[in-house]
């Protein structure tokens, strides 16, 4: 081989980038101590475009195609290197291949819950994640503000970035938003639209364009879900007095079916299944009575409630319709010691003003037989 053709196998002559994989957004071409040929075949092939820099300045951007280059396709580098009559020797420029292609499913999540006002709620702590989509809008942009010169630049390198800026922004925009929490799951379309406009933007400055932005899911934490569960019970339910008497019935039922110390649960159980509508009724009555704004209302009468000595233990306290229950099931007479607060002493039942309608209900003991 003779000295010229071993110095024009140190010229290059071919310059291009075959992608072998799916996350690198930017190649440079390994030109080493190697100068490009002037006339040298340049492909850049679609979804990619060829940035040209020399000394450290960004000179041209060749987008998809065959070029021979050449003076006059090189209009910024022929003017940096001043080759005002074409003069065609080799020349020295470092070549940064970028992909344009979108880079798609790229995922993006609260890392803590984050905090919003909820108009239904108040303060509640939500989560969220899904995936989105970007591209390359601008190769010289991008290759200025956040690749650099480095040779190989990844789609993890910029990922954090991104997912940073897809979190902070885009909670910012579904707080603005003022969508209910429970709406969030229904208007998830909405929502990635309006966080999409917050924080494209953002992408655009550096040289890259969101082309998708997606909500898999929004979540509560455990005991606000569970709490939700329950309310959604009670929705199911509907007229919980009437649930409360059903519960009743069935305590005293199945206490039938066990004569042996069943009945004094049943009573108890009935007794406070009517107290619990009773009470549940004068809060109902009370929110009625203002519209269900609570506003103003005045407070409700103190509940008398007194002890009952059973068998020398103390039992309760129990309302008057709890002790009426358990008069009518047998638990309960006119001879029970009582006692409520106030009282020096455990005295009858049958001696206590308050209990004197308890016993009005209960009929008097069948004639005897014969």
């Amino acid at each position: 081989m003779g000295l010229w053709d071993k110095l024009k196998g140190e010229f290059i002559d071919i310059i291009d980038w075959t992608d072998s994989t799916n996350d690198t957004i930017i190649y440079k071409f390994p030109r080493f101590q190697n100068e490009i040929k002037m006339g040298a075949q340049l492909t850049v092939r679609e979804s990619q475009v060829a940035v040209f820099m020399n000394e450290g300045k960004i000179a041209d951007v060749f987008q998809p195609g065959m070029y021979a280059l050449s003076t006059q396709n090189m209009p910024i580098l022929s003017t940096l290197k001043g080759w005002k009559f074409g003069f065609n020797s080799p020349f020295k420029a470092d070549v940064f291949f970028v992909s344009t292609k979108q880079f798609i499913n790229q995922k993006w999540g609260t890392k803590n819950p984050i905090m919003l006002r909820d108009a239904e709620f108040g303060p509640v702590r939500l989560r969220a994640f899904g995936s989105y989509a970007f591209k390359v809008s601008d190769a010289a942009l991008f290759l200025k503000e956040i690749a650099g010169t480095d040779s190989e630049f990844t789609v993890d390198e910029v990922n954090e970035q991104l997912r940073n800026i897809a979190v902070s922004r885009g909670m910012d925009a579904l707080a603005e938003s003022k969508i209910l929490v429970l709406d969030l799951s229904s208007n998830t379309d909405e929502v990635s639209k309006i966080i999409t406009d917050k924080i494209k933007p953002e992408f655009n400055e550096i040289g890259l364009n969101l082309t998708k932005f997606l909500i898999e899911n929004v979540s509560l934490p455990p005991e606000v879900e569970a709490a939700l569960d329950k309310r959604s019970s009670m929705g199911i339910i509907g007229n919980l007095g009437a649930y409360t008497q059903f519960q009743a019935a069935n305590a005293m039922e199945e206490a039938a079916k066990n004569p042996a110390g069943g009945m004094m649960g049943a009573g108890l159980g009935a007794g406070m299944g009517m107290g619990m509508m009773g009470q549940m009724g004068n809060a109902f009555q009370n929110q009625q009575f203002n519209g269900g704004t609570g506003q103003n209302t005045p407070p409700p009468p103190p509940i008398v409630q007194f002890f009952v000595a059973v068998n020398g233990a103390q039992t309760g306290p129990f309302s008057i319709q709890q002790l009426q229950a358990m008069a009518v099931s047998g638990q309960f007479n006119r001879q029970s010691l009582v006692w409520k607060q106030g009282m020096t002493s455990w005295l009858a039942a049958e001696a206590q003003p308050e209990l004197a309608d308890v016993f009005s209900a209960v009929p008097p003991p069948p004639p005897p037989i014969g």
